[in-house]
């Protein structure tokens, strides 16, 4: 892997002060947001970009809250959020708002991704271990629901997992109810 890393910035937040470095793959940059020190097994949380959630607060998924959530998390315990640059589960911005106007009109997000062509999830964690090693991290506290990724992350040993909590709301309890049945999202 052809990657660029940054130099490490500080980056103080709404929830707490947090050093930032970014890693450059081709045409995308991935963030760490750490809190440091980061301790012999470090809370991770691995974030795939959701612009409409995570920056302007969209109710049709639970990413802003689940970022806000380990945020505050981590700027209590110490860790890092590794955000993916992967919107719309890696079908990128075009086709997320392509898959929005087709859950619109009645399909669920799985549904929606499958008339676009693409599978239920594309996104890929192999940035995720190229960082790990980076920081020479072996051993991880997981903040994740999905299960994919614990099952992605080969080179590094989950001692645990902890969950992230969000309140459910009218616009996104079809869209969680499809992650749990669908994805085994563990909700």
């Amino acid at each position: 892997m052809d990657i660029k890393v940054s130099e490490k910035a500080n980056l103080p937040t709404k929830y707490g002060d947090f050093t930032i470095q970014c890693f450059a793959q081709g045409c995308k940059e991935h963030l760490v947001i750490m809190k440091e020190p980061l301790g012999d097994v470090p809370v991770v949380r691995v974030h795939s970009e959701c612009l409409t959630g995570d920056t302007l607060g969209s109710k049709k998924c639970d990413c802003g809250e689940q970022l806000e959530f380990a945020l505050n998390y981590i700027a209590k315990h110490g860790g890092m959020v590794i955000y993916l640059r992967q919107e719309g589960r890696n079908i990128g911005l075009l086709n997320k708002v392509n898959a929005y106007a087709l859950q619109d009109r009645g399909y669920d997000t799985i549904e929606a991704n499958h008339q676009l062509g693409f599978s239920a999830d594309e996104r890929t964690y192999e940035m995720v271990e190229f960082i790990l090693d980076f920081y020479g991290i072996k051993k991880i506290k997981l903040l994740t629901n999905n299960p994919k990724k614990i099952e992605s992350l080969k080179d590094v040993e989950i001692i645990e997992r902890i969950p992230i909590k969000v309140t459910p709301n009218p616009h996104n309890e079809k869209y969680l109810q499809i992650k749990k049945e669908k994805m085994g999202h563990l909700l």
